[in-house]
């Protein structure tokens, strides 16, 4: 039949490097992939880090790869454990990666940054926001999403310009939930608003509704993990009518993913979030977001995105390098590139210790009530430190 073309499928992931040799003709370039696919790690968040990663490898190879030589993921899991990060940062500095991409938790990012700094090798951070990812300043460290305290100060300024002043935050230990209720804490009481801590590790969700209530809580905050003890709470909450008043937060992130709706149904609406998606996505961003959709079978969260861009922004500064050498400390001042969500450039940040994008986008949203499928931005910031009010929650 006239203008017929033989259909040829595309590989599976274990023949890439060698479909990507062919193509290109050179020995790969390897950029290793650090990212959580396996529990106690958030595992959605995870495999939309990924898919971003790897459809953007496979536009760079198809566009010729790094001086003609194919770029190549070594992906290791880190299951959220950041000895486990250590090791695999060790490992694949011995197998001569150029670089390191990824990471979703931030102590676990910490602990590959602290790293790969000592190692000398470069890594830029896809996803994690704890803003002392070095306990020292480097060069070999870069950062795609808003530090924790911009984020956070941007919804600590949706919660007060929706009246929400009274703030509970139902807290377990660590590294990163502590910083958070700090950075709320330190914000708002200068504004008239007081934050009081709740242990969620030991109240019981029932306790801590008997607890929500004596305090004259406004709202409610989740620093705990998902989907428990997350979940068990905000049904608990749902279903207390002395609390209906009361509005859930989960600054993190956790209803972002399918799987926060499928547990929770409209329960696990109207409870607003952090996403560092811009108001409109890019040309490249939109076309990125069709391939995601049709590759993971769903919306691409913004994670997804960070995916893409980090590698975009490797594939730059490889370039550059020339055949693909390791960058050099004189890099990430370098980039400017267009990304899915904006111009990306790095620079010096005061009180953050690595390469920081500062013009990542904020949003506050949260799951339409209507609509569960569909999000709402209620609040937006970016790194220019401009907002845009909230509406009323």
């Amino acid at each position: 039949m006239v203008g017929m073309v033989e259909q040829v499928p595309p590989p599976r992931r274990d023949d890439m490097t060698a479909y990507a040799a062919e193509r290109t003709g050179g020995a790969s370039v390897r950029i290793g992939a650090l990212t959580p696919l396996t529990r106690p790690g958030w595992v959605q968040a995870g495999q939309h880090l990924l898919a971003g990663m790897e459809l953007a490898v496979s536009e760079v190879n198809a566009a010729g790869g790094i001086a003609g030589r194919p770029l190549e993921l070594v992906v290791r899991d880190t299951a959220a454990d950041p000895q486990r990060a250590e090791a695999a940062v060790e490992e694949l500095a011995g197998l001569g990666v150029a670089a390191l991409a990824g990471e979703y938790h931030s102590v676990v990012a910490r602990a590959a940054a602290a790293r790969a700094h000592a190692l000398g090798l470069p890594y830029l951070c896809s996803s994690a926001v704890l803003d002392t990812l070095t306990e020292q300043p480097t060069d070999r460290v870069a950062r795609l999403s808003p530090p924790q305290s911009r984020g956070w100060q941007v919804y600590a300024d949706f919660l007060l310009g929706a009246g929400r002043s009274r703030i509970a935050v139902a807290a377990e230990p660590s590294v990163y939930w502590a910083a958070g209720a700090r950075i709320l804490r330190e914000y708002v009481a200068p504004r008239g608003g007081t934050v009081v801590e709740l242990d969620a590790r030991a109240l019981a969700p029932a306790a801590l509704c008997d607890e929500l209530a004596e305090h004259r809580a406004t709202a409610l905050l989740l620093l705990v993990g998902h989907p428990e003890p997350a979940v068990s709470i905000v049904r608990s909450v749902r279903r207390d009518q002395r609390l209906a008043e009361v509005v859930i937060g989960a600054p993190a992130g956790q209803p972002e993913f399918a799987e926060w709706a499928t547990l929770l149904g409209d329960e696990g609406t109207a409870i607003p979030f952090l996403r560092y998606l811009p108001e409109r996505l890019s040309p490249l961003g939109a076309r990125v977001e069709t391939v995601l959709r049709e590759r993971l079978t769903e919306a691409p969260s913004f994670v997804a995105f960070e995916g893409y861009d980090t590698i975009a922004v490797l594939a730059d500064v490889l370039r550059a390098g020339g055949a693909g050498r390791a960058p050099s400390t004189a890099a990430w001042p370098s980039v400017t590139i267009d990304g899915t969500r904006g111009r990306i450039r790095f620079s010096r940040v005061p009180d953050i210790s690595v390469w920081q994008w500062s013009g990542a986008p904020i949003q506050v949203v949260d799951r339409d009530p209507s609509e569960p499928e569909r999000f709402r931005v209620l609040h937006r910031g970016g790194g220019d430190g401009a907002t845009v009010p909230a509406r009323s929650v």
